[in-house]
């Protein structure tokens, strides 16, 4: 099982040097790959690049950036320059964002994400593979004067879509190189996004591509302490959208549902009902709800 983690930076001291350290102890523990969410404080482009920099045992990716109030020459140009630093081991994972979330920051309007996505996809791949674009899109325009490649990052950037809808999932199957579903359980992915992303890959002419389901999880004796610390936690995804449709589907009332507490057994039991499922790698979030010695413990359990 090919098993990564999310980081989230602390509020004192030195976020980055912290990132780091945690990285460093996470790669100690035999977790492949670490990846860190796009927020409003830290450039999750350039955290992940600096990790990987100083951390050459891991794979690191965002999860994810969102599309909105980003032109993908600027992003791909980040991404590969963070390719470069790390020797080829960064994968751009990408977002359509929440409508909330995006009018009231960036105060533009959340239209057509899927549209968006798609162009942006577009114009990724075309930068990745051939170091330039000219599209001339409804929604995007890209068509730089001059090269838009950086020596050392190659083309194999891998392109990561943060989708679940339906529409979502065809334009990735179609155009990018894995999804990074959360809060999709087993259930879901068995019955609902492995089959949509993998038709949608087929039907163009491509192989499977990745599914990398994030899942929250915590390793502990006190199943009370982590259920309560789940709750308070996750409140914040019921009042997405996105997240209620694939929570509602899965059979549950609440997103605190889908984290897994419990014992080491227990976890990694659960973690492989995801790999079951359809999952191709299993990226461990919300791992440090209960303290970081909890966290530690929660790392060690899951690479064995």
């Amino acid at each position: 099982m090919t098993i990564g983690i999310s980081l989230n930076t602390v509020d004192t001291g030195n976020a980055v040097d912290t990132a780091v350290q945690h990285a460093r102890r996470a790669a100690e523990a035999g977790i492949g790959s670490v990846w860190f969410g796009q927020r409003y404080d830290y450039d999750a482009i350039t955290l992940a690049g600096i990790v990987g920099r100083e951390v050459p045992e891991l794979t690191v990716g965002t999860s994810a950036v969102p599309i909105f109030a980003r032109h993908p020459l600027l992003v791909v140009s980040q991404a590969q320059t963070v390719q470069a630093a790390t020797q080829g081991r960064f994968q751009l994972g990408l977002a359509l964002g929440a409508p909330a979330l995006v009018e009231s920051t960036f105060g533009i309007a959340y239209e057509r994400p899927v549209e968006l996505v798609r162009e942006f996809l577009t114009v990724a791949r075309s930068l990745v593979d051939t170091g330039t674009a000219d599209h001339h899109g409804e929604l995007l325009t890209a068509a730089p004067s001059r090269p838009t490649t950086i020596a050392g990052a190659g083309t194999d950037l891998p392109l990561l879509v943060a989708a679940m809808g339906p529409r979502a999932l065809r334009a990735s199957g179609e155009l990018a190189d894995g999804i990074l579903p959360f809060l999709a359980g087993p259930r879901v992915l068995e019955t609902s996004i492995v089959p949509q992303v993998s038709a949608a890959a087929s039907d163009a002419g491509r192989p499977p591509i990745r599914v990398i389901a994030f899942v929250a999880a915590i390793v502990t004796d006190d199943v009370a302490a982590g259920r309560a610390a789940a709750e308070d936690a996750m409140a914040f995804y019921d009042s997405i959208p996105s997240y209620q449709r694939v929570v509602a589907a899965e059979g549950l009332d609440r997103a605190a549902e889908l984290v897994l507490v419990g014992s080491a057994a227990e976890v990694r039991a659960g973690i492989r009902r995801y790999y079951d499922a359809g999952a191709t790698e299993v990226v461990v979030t919300q791992s440090g709800l209960l303290g970081l010695e909890t966290q530690y413990e929660t790392w060690d359990a899951i690479a064995r």
